[in-house]
């Protein structure tokens, strides 16, 4: 039997949720870095209630300094001590992985206020699904 010619929609799943507002905050974050410079927050654009909401979005944010790749066998013979030689060299910038989702790259800095700290020095936004569509890619 098939279904009703006015058969509602189906809703987004959580996840669908989640992945727009990403890419709505990662939007906001570019136009930031662009008009205003890093530091900065977004003026909301949608009104206060949409700005909260994703404001609100709890995601967890990698700074990523490389990857290694090897045998089971090089990796079951690590101990303390051991060094794992990783794919980026000094110098070269770090990836900043949002949910999963690279967003930006950036070179690693020391914190002005605290010198035993180090941060992250944003120095390239990676384009979504919303940039790709306007460069043609």
């Amino acid at each position: 039997m098939s279904e009703p010619e006015n058969a509602p929609e189906e809703e987004p799943q959580g996840e669908d949720i989640q992945e727009e507002q990403l890419n709505k905050a990662i939007e906001e974050l570019r136009g930031v870095l662009h008009e205003e410079g890093v530091g900065s927050f977004p003026k909301p654009s949608g009104g206060v209630a949409n700005s909260a909401i994703i404001m609100n979005i709890p995601v967890e944010v990698q700074i990523v300094l490389g990857s290694a790749e090897m045998p089971v066998s090089d990796l079951m013979a690590l101990q303390k001590g051991s060094t794992v030689s990783l794919n980026r060299r000094i110098g070269e910038p770090v990836d900043v992985v949002v949910n999963g989702r690279k967003i930006a790259r950036g070179e690693i800095t020391v914190m002005e206020n605290d010198p035993s700290r180090f941060g992250i020095k944003l120095t390239e936004i990676i384009g979504g699904p919303a940039a790709k569509a306007q460069t043609g890619t």
